[in-house]
């Protein structure tokens, strides 16, 4: 599922490094949480939660780093049903913040997430990729 979510996008993706990644991500629960997610008995899609720590929020947020559903999920209430999940979950993790990013052609999803709550960022998001 992941490949064909950054397929989306045209992301380049390595399946032994992702593979790698999660079971490091997973294996140390500080990292963050993820999920399956479930139509019928079926895997349809998943999401990943990873940790922060902010001093302007007061504490631990987090930053919604993945959340897909299959072509033949979406539509149907699936992804509205996830953002209430993802939700109730950070209320139980005691977080401070939900973080997330979204592509700017992907209007779908945007209207998931503005039905959500979530609002637009008055921020930049900057990066600096380390190279080592």
């Amino acid at each position: 599922m992941m490949q064909d979510f950054y397929a989306i996008d045209g992301y380049p993706i390595d399946p032994e490094k992702s593979k790698r990644l999660f079971e490091e991500f997973i294996s140390n629960e500080n990292l963050g949480k993820s999920w399956l997610i479930y139509e019928a008995e079926k895997i349809v899609g998943y999401t990943i939660l990873t940790f922060l720590f902010n001093f302007e929020y007061g504490g631990k947020i987090a930053f919604i780093d993945e959340l897909y559903l299959t072509e033949a999920s979406r539509g149907k209430g699936i992804g509205k049903k996830a953002m209430q999940f993802i939700k109730d979950e950070a209320a139980k993790l005691s977080l401070k913040l939900l973080y997330l990013e979204v592509e700017p052609h992907n209007s779908d999803a945007q209207m998931l997430y503005l039905a959500a709550g979530f609002e637009l960022h008055n921020r930049n998001i900057m990066k600096y990729k380390v190279i080592i």
